[in-house]
């Protein structure tokens, strides 16, 4: 019998039953409910509410329900609907009316507003670990390879030449600012809610502020309206979570590209990828693909969340049922992506000659001719009209810009002089961008100190 059942005569079809049933997803809520519960029914003993004698026997009681479902023992149902239901029932069955006691002074609808947050604390704290493992992989890339010189794109066209090691700590950035954002999320995600009750608190004379601490949080909600109604922790960390997939796919974006022949730059380890049903040569870089391709569900997830609570009126609604689903899915596609990505990182093997062969174009120095003109004091927009006619007069010529004479710079760079034609030195082009932040040997080693200290 449905513990809410007292109402109706009839507690509706098989059909509604398997509609509105949540246990076949917030099963896994169960450890967080119990330590919601104990906590909850010692508060109930300490305001005199029960007994001190019922509250024992069902924290006893509370444990046994944990272990039966640890080890697999506990049979789930939907005519019990969800997992709060499942568990009080059980603790009913074993302890009659002094197990109903349980739920005085409380709702499901504040109790499973605090089960996920109770959920969601612990689940940032693994993704936040993880992302910091993935930091820590990348950095140990650009530290084994800190001297490797590629071309850098905009445009996808080649731009100017960078480390290797920059490109890489330009992700650890990315990952850095995920970590942030999800431990700020977890600031409003650890308050707590329970002793809302259904939307207006309990006559009942509860301590929520004991409960709080109980089970450490931060503090206690300000309005039961708002601690019923509130999804924005879960749309902030699917928020929080779809952000981090879009940096997850621009770097597979990267890995893509550099692992194709066409650039060359990277080896995966064949672990890590697959082969073609049809092609016997194939070895595709399946994980980068996929993790590409997971992002579209984070996104997904976090406009099914935005919908659903758009339109819902003060306070709880059923419609909050289907929170759930879309916020474990987040959760559980970046443990996914975080448990293969960093070991693909750390086995990828760099093929640093490739990487210098295609970076020694000297177009790639034209900014450096460029700036160098400005040294010597002539207008940026006029060195940079200037340099782009040698381009020009190297193009109509079919000769690359270190191929020109002193005499054909001149023509069109009339202020340059023999110094110039030594502009178009990958190495001295990297290592002349010695500024904060830049792309310099001496910048980027401070980079990498940075994030080896900070990642310790």
């Amino acid at each position: 019998m449905a513990l809410w059942g007292g109402r109706f005569s009839e507690t509706g079809r098989q059909e509604l039953t398997e509609f509105s049933e949540s246990i076949s997803f917030d099963k896994r809520l169960y450890k967080h409910d119990i330590m919601g519960s104990k906590a909850h029914v010692t508060m109930l003993a300490a305001q005199n509410i029960i007994p001190q004698s019922t509250a024992d026997a069902i924290k006893v009681k509370l444990d046994e329900i944990r272990q039966m479902i640890d080890d697999g023992k506990m049979e789930f149902s939907a005519e019990l609907e969800d997992i709060h239901m499942h568990i009080e029932s059980t603790l009913i069955a074993a302890l009659g009316d002094e197990g109903a006691r349980l739920h005085s002074a409380r709702s499901r609808n504040d109790q499973v507003a605090l089960d996920i947050r109770l959920y969601l604390r612990d689940e940032l704290e693994s993704i936040i670990g993880g992302i910091r493992s993935f930091q820590k992989a990348l950095v140990d890339l650009a530290e084994a390879n800190k001297t490797v010189i590629l071309p850098g794109f905009t445009h996808l066209q080649h731009a100017q030449v960078v480390l290797f090691a920059h490109h890489l700590l330009a992700y650890v950035e990315m990952l850095d600012r995920d970590a942030e954002r999800l431990s700020d999320c977890r600031k409003r995600v650890n308050v707590m809610p329970l002793g809302s009750g259904a939307l207006a608190g309990s006559t009942l004379p509860i301590d929520r502020e004991f409960v709080c601490s109980q089970l450490n949080f931060e503090r206690v909600t300000r309005n039961s309206m708002d601690a019923v109604a509130d999804r924005d922790f879960a749309i902030e960390t699917a928020s929080a979570l779809a952000i981090f997939g879009m940096h997850v796919s621009r770097l597979s974006e990267d890995i893509i590209l550099w692992s194709s022949q066409e650039f060359g730059f990277i080896e995966l380890a064949d672990a890590f990828c697959t082969g073609s049903s049809l092609m016997p040569q194939k070895k595709n870089p399946d994980v980068a693909e996929l993790s590409r391709g997971k992002t579209a569900r984070l996104y997904g997830n976090l406009t099914a969340l935005l919908t659903l609570c758009k339109g819902l009126p003060l306070t709880y609604n059923r419609d909050l049922q289907e929170d759930k689903i879309p916020l474990f899915d987040s959760l559980d596609t970046a443990h996914a992506i975080l448990m293969v990505y960093p070991p693909m990182i750390a086995t990828m093997s760099v093929r640093a000659d490739r990487m210098r062969e295609m970076a020694s174009d000297p177009a790639l120095m034209a900014t450096d001719v460029a700036e160098k003109l400005v040294e010597l004091g002539v207008p940026f927009r006029t060195a940079h009209h200037r340099v782009g006619s040698l381009v020009k007069y190297c193009r109509d010529n079919n000769k690359a810009l270190d191929e020109v004479t002193l005499a054909e710079m001149q023509i069109t760079i009339p202020e340059a002089t023999a110094e110039f034609l030594q502009l178009f030195d990958p190495e001295v082009s990297v290592g002349k961008r010695e500024i904060t932040g830049g792309t310099g040997y001496k910048a980027v080693a401070k980079q990498l100190e940075f994030w080896q200290n900070k990642l310790r």
